[in-house]
């Protein structure tokens, strides 16, 4: 005779639980795997590894940041086919490397964490997933600010019956061609979109409430003899790499010297006039801000496509959508059959600070109150073993977000280091360690481009607080993180036996 047992979720445990297979996910469990750690899970929504660079499939989709300094510096490449890599390349790179160093197996697809709250008795975090729940000693937040799609708030928007969809959850299915198509947003997406589409399409109405300040593409395709040299010598690449990395750390300059960036401004004016003819829509196209204020944008191609005849540039954004139109700001209406939004990310109001349960029940929004704030980027006073990868304070402007990631690893893997050789089961960091170096931030924010520079942008949350950007170059970044600080922490350990409350102490370990 069978025995029917009720149906139980079992909670298994794991050491560490890392949420999202993107760039700082894939890094961070390769690095750890590295190290002799193999208790690990990834948690991954979807069914596939790849992060933003899964999602965003758009027509045209490109890293904005050169090839050989937008991947990992353990894990060259010399096979890009150009300087400034294409979406697909940049997902088979990932999907390489997480076949390369054994990444796959600790995967677990189509597992969405809906929620993670510390447990103080048992100093670990329980999780609760889409596939049921698990516990982990220690909670490794790697899905990105790039990873929710942002809608416009505009009235009408679910009134809409003809097709629409974000530029980050593209309907490969539906034919553009002879349609009449609104593009909501003049970010980085549509920029690269815009020219694919726009030979197709009927019409195409570009909504524009700010316009971007655009620079020449330097992107080129790479020759056969620098593909070979680069497989055949290594140290060439690392050489590229290295040249690459400062050229760009120069840019933040005009971030941080208002005069610099005011000259620089004549590369895109002079950009601007050398491709639109028309002084009407030059004048819709100039940007009325400071350059760098928001996020500036490579193309050769996007002033052409909007000075073709079925294009039409309309300033000032959209007030409503209808069943079959779109309403601008001056109150005039446009019929239309498809509407793809390139309005971004939720970047300063990530969805899982909702998830996120710290020492005293409240979540990470609760505590935040539309300001994101961290130590290092990479934790929060309260959440004890929870670690942030591209955190607070940490997205850049010029260079390369992966060299961002790369430091925040090595800092959690000495983090790491330190709980085993201390025996501590916990590690938070100090308030005052977390309020001091906020403080700082604030400090080397002000007088910047980004508060001062007449725009509103992604860069600043609700409260206009800079919660998002590292402020200044990326090498002092890196300098703070290459080893853990453990004088800025409390780190616990605790006696045997269950309810014995853990003891505390803050102490530099040598």
């Amino acid at each position: 005779m069978t025995e029917h047992r009720p149906l139980r979720r079992e909670r298994e445990r794991v050491r560490v639980a890392i949420v999202g297979t993107g760039f700082s996910g894939l890094g961070m469990a390769i690095r750890l795997k590295q190290e002799g750690e193999d208790d690990l899970v990834l948690l991954e929504r979807a069914a596939d590894i790849g992060g933003t660079w899964r999602d965003n499939t758009y027509p045209g989709c490109r890293c904005d940041v050169p090839s050989h300094l937008y991947s990992f510096s353990f894990a060259p490449n010399p096979n890009w086919s150009s300087t400034f890599s294409p979406q697909p390349e940049i997902l088979d790179y990932l999907k390489d490397c997480a076949e390369r160093y054994g990444v796959m197996p600790h995967v677990r697809f189509e597992t969405e964490v809906e929620s993670a709250a510390w447990d103080a008795e048992e100093e670990r975090w329980q999780i609760e997933t889409s596939n049921g729940p698990l516990t982990a000693d220690v909670l490794i937040a790697a899905q990105g600010p790039l990873s929710e799609p942002s809608l416009p708030e505009v009235p009408g928007i679910d009134s809409f019956e003809g097709t629409a969809f974000h530029s980050a959850e593209w309907d490969h299915d539906h034919d553009l061609t002879g349609e009449r198509v609104a593009v909501v947003g003049t970010g980085a997406s549509a920029i690269q979109f815009v020219p694919e589409i726009q030979p197709k399409v009927g019409s195409l109405h570009v909504f524009q409430r700010t316009a971007p300040w655009v620079i020449p593409h330097r992107n080129r395709p790479l020759k056969g003899w620098e593909r070979a040299l680069y497989r055949l010598f290594p140290p060439a690449q690392l050489a590229m790499r290295a040249g690459i990395y400062w050229a760009r750390e120069s840019f933040a300059l005009q971030f941080r010297n208002r005069a610099v960036g005011k000259l620089l401004e004549r590369i895109p004016l002079r950009h601007l006039k050398s491709q639109i003819e028309d002084p009407e829509l030059r004048r819709k196209l100039t940007p009325d801000y400071s350059l760098g204020c928001k996020r500036i944008l490579p193309a050769d191609d996007w002033y052409p496509a909007l000075a073709q005849p079925n294009v039409e540039v309309v300033t000032g954004g959209v007030t409503e959508i209808r069943p079959h139109s779109v309403v601008a700001e001056d109150g005039t209406e446009r019929e239309v059959d498809t509407i793809i939004f390139g309005t971004g990310f939720h970047v300063t109001d990530v969805p899982i600070a909702d998830r996120i349960s710290g020492r005293d029940g409240l979540t990470l929004a609760e505590v935040w109150q539309g300001s994101m704030q961290a130590y290092k980027g990479t934790t929060v006073a309260g959440y004890p073993n929870l670690f942030f990868l591209v955190g607070p304070n940490t997205g850049l402007g010029h260079t390369s977000i992966v060299f961002m990631i790369e430091s925040q690893i090595a800092y959690v893997l000495d983090a790491l280091r330190t709980m085993r050789r201390s025996g501590a089961r916990t590690v938070e960091v100090r308030e005052d360690a977390q309020a001091a170096y906020n403080a700082e931030l604030d400090r080397m924010t002000e007088g910047t481009v980004w508060v001062s520079g007449g725009c509103t942008s992604y860069y600043i949350d609700r409260n206009g607080h800079n919660s998002a950007l590292w402020p200044t170059y990326t090498w002092p970044f890196r300098r703070r993180l290459r080893e853990f600080d453990a004088a800025a922490y409390a780190l616990g350990t605790r006696a045997s036996g269950p309810g014995v409350e853990r003891e505390r102490a803050a102490a530099a370990l040598a």
